[in-house]
Formats: structure tokens, C-alpha cells, sequence
């Protein structure tokens, strides 16, 4: 009897990686998730036009609750690709962020079902918590916009429109602030050029945001 043994073949199927962040990714997957964007994006813009930003009650705070959550979670397909690339790097501090943006986009959807579902508990203290995390999850969106264009790993379109797409929170706040009445058409006006045009790009030319050969 003779004993031998054979190597076990290498799979071929399993997501390469780099510093431990999956770089495989579908094109397909990458149009979906600007499709996402973009439509959210465009629902979100059309409940602020609709019914300004957020000052609202009874159905209408139901339908603008509504276009904002379609927007978060066209975010949070955004970042899922984000990640998937390693479009912010592929170091552990890079993935980390985008993790941790996933948390508070998490959180701020929880914040819109509990404003959509039980309007009396939004002066409880765990709901303005909840509710803190919409302007935090916008903010780390800006700066994830900025790592990106730093990064240079998505190219062309796909590098530099998410700094302007992602900027809407240090436009749309002060302006709020500053000009209320003017402030709703700025806000839908930002995420019909920015976000809702990135979803177009990713949705178009989804090669630009995957790894070259």
C-alpha cells in the first residue's frame, strides 16, 4: 500500500483581498447601489420642496419621513460599496470609518422610524439622542467624501463628485440656519447635483470605482 498526498487546489472563487478589505464587487452591485442613491436622493429632495425640512405633521410628516428614509438607505448602499472597494483605503482605520458610519446612518434610520411611527416621543431624551445621529451620519459622509478624493482609488467622476455630493450637511446646515426660507430649495437643489448625480455616475460608469486588473 502506498500512501500520497495531493496538495489541496487554491479556491478560485473566494473575494481577493487587500489589508483585509474585499475587493470583489459587481459591477451590477455597484449600479444598484447608485440607482439607490440616486432615487433616494431625488425622494428626499422632493419631500423637502414638498413640505420643507421636516417642519410638518400628519400625513404629510409620514410621506416626508417616508423620502428621507429612502435617502438613508440609499446611503447606506453608498457606503456598502465604499467599503467593498476600499475606496477610502484599505487600511484598518479607513474600513473603520466606514463601518462606523454605518452605525450612525443605523441609528439616524432609527431616529426616522420613530418619528414616522410615535411623533409624540420626539422631545423624549432617547429620541433628540437618535435624532443627533442624522446630522453626525451627514457629516461623516462629508468627511468620507474627502478621504476619497484623497484616496484616488475611485477615478475620474467617481473620485471627486462625492466631496460635492457629500458636503451637504456644511452647506444645507449654516443655510438653514442663516436663510430658512431659502434653505429647502438649497437643500433639494444640493442633493439633486450632488448625491442624486452620483448615483447616476456609479449607476453609468461603475468601473470607475472598482480595482484596475
Amino acid at each position: 500500500m502506498t500512501l500520497s498526498t495531493t496538495p489541496v487546489p487554491a479556491r478560485t472563487d473566494a473575494p481577493r483581498t487587500v489589508g483585509g478589505a474585499p475587493q470583489r464587487i459587481s459591477p451590477r452591485a455597484v449600479r444598484g447601489a447608485g440607482l439607490a442613491v440616486a432615487a433616494g436622493s431625488s425622494a428626499w429632495a422632493g419631500g423637502i420642496l414638498a413640505f420643507g425640512l421636516g417642519d410638518t405633521e400628519g400625513a404629510g410628516l409620514v410621506v416626508y419621513g417616508i423620502s428621507g428614509l429612502l435617502f438613508q438607505f440609499g446611503l447606506v448602499a453608498l457606503v456598502a460599496v465604499q467599503l467593498r472597494t476600499g475606496a477610502t483605503g484599505t487600511g484598518r482605520l479607513a474600513r473603520g470609518f466606514l463601518h462606523a458610519e454605518h452605525v450612525m446612518l443605523g441609528l439616524a434610520i432609527l431616529s426616522s422610524l420613530q418619528t414616522i411611527v410615535v411623533p409624540a416621543w420626539d422631545d423624549h431624551p432617547a429620541a433628540l439622542a437618535l435624532d443627533a445621529f442624522w446630522p453626525l451620519s451627514m457629516l461623516g459622509m462629508f468627511a468620507i467624501g474627502i478621504r476619497i478624493a484623497v484616496a484616488g482609488r475611485w477615478r475620474g467622476a467617481a473620485r471627486f463628485w462625492p466631496l460635492g455630493a457629500e458636503s451637504w450637511a456644511p452647506v444645507c446646515i449654516p443655510v438653514a440656519g442663516a436663510l430658512p426660507d431659502v434653505a429647502p430649495y438649497v437643500a433639494a437643489g444640493h442633493l439633486l447635483a450632488g448625491y442624486a448625480m452620483l448615483g447616476v455616475v456609479l449607476a453609468l460608469r461603475p468601473e470607475l470605482t472598482l480595482p484596475r486588473d
